[in-house]
C-alpha cells in the first residue's frame, strides 16, 4: 500500500510503502505502516482488524504510534535497536533471530547483521514466496524525478528497475562475516517475488535479483 513522499534527512525524496498481510487467523499484518489516512484504514479493515504492527529497523517508526492509537490490542514488533532511537514508542518484542511470533508458521524472519547503522530484518511471506525487504534493496521510479534526483539516485545505485543495495549501506558495513551469514539464510528461502519500502517490487525472478543485489557481500 502506497504511502506518503518523505524526504530522507530532510532533503532526499522518497517514496514510501506499506506491506499489508493478511493472516491466517484472519487478522492483519502491518510491515512499515504508513500514516493511517481514512481511506488506508477503510482498506486494511476490508481484509481484518490490525493485529500486529513491524517496525523492521529502526528508521520506519512513522506510522506505528498511530496505528496503534487506532488498533491498542495489536502487538508491536521491532527490530533490535529500534528503542535505542526511539525510547517514546512503546514496544512490545524486539525482533532478534531466536523470538517466536504468533505468525512465524506464515512469516518467517532475519535480522540482517553487520552493519553499522542500520539493523533491519528481512521477512519471508512464505505462502506467496514473497520476500519483504525495507531499506536494504531501492528501486526507485524515475518518472516524476528532477534530473537531480535521477542523477543522485543512479550514482547511489537506487534507479529505476536495477537498483539494488544503496552505496552508503555497502559502505557502511562493519563486519561482512556476519551479513553474509545473514543473507546466506534470507537467499535460503523458498521465495521469487519480492516486495520493498522504496519502488519497484518484483513478480517472478526475485531470487537472481536479490543475489545479484548483494553478490558484493556473499561473493557470488
Amino acid at each position: 500500500m502506497t504511502g506518503d513522499d518523505v524526504r530522507m534527512y530532510g532533503i532526499l525524496p522518497f517514496t514510501t510503502r506499506m506491506t499489508v498481510v493478511q493472516l491466517d487467523s484472519g487478522g492483519v499484518w502491518l510491515h512499515s505502516p504508513v500514516r493511517p489516512t481514512p481511506e488506508r484504514r477503510r482498506a486494511v479493515d476490508q481484509l481484518g482488524p490490525v493485529e500486529h504492527l513491524v517496525a523492521p529497523n529502526k528508521i520506519h517508526s512513522l506510522g506505528i504510534t498511530p496505528w496503534k492509537a487506532l488498533y491498542p490490542s495489536a502487538t508491536v514488533w521491532a527490530s533490535p535497536a529500534f528503542n535505542k532511537r526511539h525510547p517514546d514508542i512503546a514496544v512490545d518484542a524486539a525482533l532478534t533471530n531466536d523470538v517466536e511470533a504468533p505468525w512465524s508458521g506464515e512469516i518467517d524472519h532475519c535480522v540482517i547483521d553487520g552493519h553499522a547503522v542500520l539493523d533491519e530484518v528481512g521477512f519471508l511471506h512464505k505462502p506467496s514466496k514473497t520476500v519483504i525487504i525495507t531499506d536494504f534493496i531501492q528501486k526507485h521510479e524515475a518518472a516524476g524525478e528532477s534530473w537531480f534526483w535521477r542523477g543522485v539516485k543512479r550514482m547511489a545505485g537506487v534507479l529505476g528497475k536495477d537498483g539494488g543495495v544503496p552505496v552508503d549501506i555497502k559502505l557502511s558495513v562493519r563486519d561482512k562475516t556476519a551479513m553474509r551469514r545473514s543473507m546466506d539464510t534470507i537467499l535460503g528461502w523458498d521465495f521469487d517475488n519480492l516486495v520493498i519500502a522504496h519502488g519497484h517490487c518484483l513478480r517472478g525472478g526475485a531470487k537472481e535479483d536479490v543475489s545479484r543485489a548483494f553478490d558484493w557481500i556473499t561473493g557470488a
